[in-house]
């Protein structure tokens, strides 16, 4: 009876002994763990971008159709941006189809007879669109415009003097070739210029092979959907782009296209389609596709 006692406690001093992991164990279970996170966060953070991207792309065709519907009663698409009676402040193209973006109680709240920095026009500046901004990117909700110094790309010291805190968005309307600031946006060969309603009969290259619209991160340059203050650094750049060098380019200039998706930039094309556009895309078909002749 002793010697059985004393095996059934020998026995429970063994399974004692052997509870928890030994080091090796534990090491070997965190590098399991470690892996599968390897594995699963690209995936997860992939599905997450392409998310991102079809809310981009939604985002689009729905400017795509509020523009069509402003063709479809004044026969002609809003002007890129129009100035006001003294042109020194001016009104982008995005702000003349809200009421056709489901959003005319603020639409009603833009008074186009004032300047864009009036105190009649201060609610609808300091409001954010959701329909405006890509998920994907990281910028600002709002931005300083400042005041521009020494002219356009002469390296001059930025200026300290803040014009306007504008709403920012993400897309920006097809200038052409040319860089809208050089211009003073007066000889943009694409949908968007300075003063001038395109119509949809005017796109020669046809429909579906010119864009219209097409996206620009934060970190190429701060845009809106609202207005401009001519005297602000880069203002024509604000609310259009140019295509020239490629998307997503470093050394591009600060008003091409731009984006925060792996490889490419989406656009709006003339028939209303939206179709991504890939950085490797050939220079010239990149360019002709920006005009309408």
């Amino acid at each position: 009876m002793q010697k059985n006692n004393n095996q059934l406690n020998s026995s429970q001093l063994d399974k004692s002994g052997r509870n928890g992991f030994t080091i090796l164990e534990l090491v070997t279970v965190i590098g399991v763990i470690a892996m599968l996170l390897g594995l699963l966060l690209p995936a997860v953070n992939a599905a997450r971008e392409t998310a991102r991207q079809v809310q981009c792309k939604n985002n689009l065709y729905q400017i795509g159709i509020a523009l069509h519907n402003y063709h479809d009663i004044y026969s002609k698409l809003p002007s890129g941006w129009r100035t006001d009676s003294s042109d020194e402040t001016a009104f982008g193209w995005a702000a003349s189809i809200l009421p056709y973006l489901g959003n005319s109680p603020l639409s009603t709240k833009i008074d186009f007879s004032c300047p864009v920095n009036s105190v009649e026009n201060q609610l609808a500046r300091l409001s954010v669109l959701g329909i405006f901004r890509c998920p994907s990117d990281i910028g600002g909700s709002m931005f300083d415009l400042f005041e521009e110094l020494h002219g356009h790309e002469l390296g001059g010291t930025e200026s300290n003097v803040v014009l306007a805190r504008l709403p920012s968005s993400n897309y920006v309307g097809v200038f052409g070739t040319t860089d809208p600031d050089n211009t003073l946006g007066l000889n943009g060969e694409g949908a968007f210029v300075k003063n001038r309603w395109s119509k949809l009969a005017s796109f020669r290259r046809g429909l579906s092979n010119t864009t219209i619209v097409g996206e620009r991160s934060a970190r190429k340059l701060p845009s809106t959907w609202f207005g401009i203050l001519m005297e602000g650094e880069d203002a024509e750049g604000r609310v259009v782009g140019n295509a020239w060098l490629g998307p997503n380019r470093s050394d591009a200039d600060e008003c091409e296209f731009d984006s925060r998706h792996p490889g490419i930039v989406n656009f709006l094309w003339g028939d209303g389609h939206v179709k991504s556009v890939s950085e490797s895309i050939d220079m010239n078909i990149y360019r002709n596709s920006s005009v309408l002749n």
